[in-house]
């Protein structure tokens, strides 16, 4: 919990100081127009990105495969949009990184060599289970108890008729 809240205390000062320190140099409205800049066009970069994201994941889904490389991308790019829309110049790098097809792909290998993908129903290390044919008998069976002469059980196995 510590880093998470060190994270969130540290992130907001960190990026205050970022844009004061820019807007001394350039000045206030320079850097609000930067701001608002990097929020459009990383925008824009996550509507082409996630739309061609989207369309692979339905290919192999249609292909029967598990498009697990497709929804960790998803994911990046839901950060990265986020970060991206959130004011100030780090988080702003970081969506971008979350973003750009190459540094997406970077960071994706590294996390996907950490974490195991435990895949669902009718999947296996990406292709469908195929269903094996077994040989399958059909037949009825039924257990006759009779009696003996002397009142006894007999203990016989039960008779299997089969059908033809």
């Amino acid at each position: 919990m510590r880093p998470l809240l060190l994270l969130f205390i540290v992130m907001p000062i960190l990026e205050m100081w970022l844009l004061i320190t820019v807007g001394r140099h350039i000045g206030a409205l320079p850097t609000i127009g930067l701001v608002l800049l990097t929020a459009v066009v990383g925008l824009s970069l996550l509507r082409r990105q996630g739309l061609s994201t989207v369309l692979r994941a339905q290919q192999k889904m249609q292909a029967g495969e598990m498009p697990a490389r497709e929804m960790a991308e998803g994911i990046f790019l839901a950060v990265g949009g986020a970060l991206l829309l959130t004011p100030g110049f780090i988080t702003d790098a970081l969506g971008f990184a979350c973003l750009i097809p190459g540094l997406r792909q970077l960071l994706l290998g590294y996390l996907l060599r950490h974490v195991t993908v435990v895949s669902g129903p009718g999947y296996t290390s990406g292709t469908r289970h195929q269903q094996q044919d077994h040989d399958v008998i059909e037949g009825d069976y039924s257990r006759e108890d009779k009696s003996g002469a002397d009142g006894s059980a007999d203990d016989e196995a039960p008779r299997r008729r089969d059908r033809e």
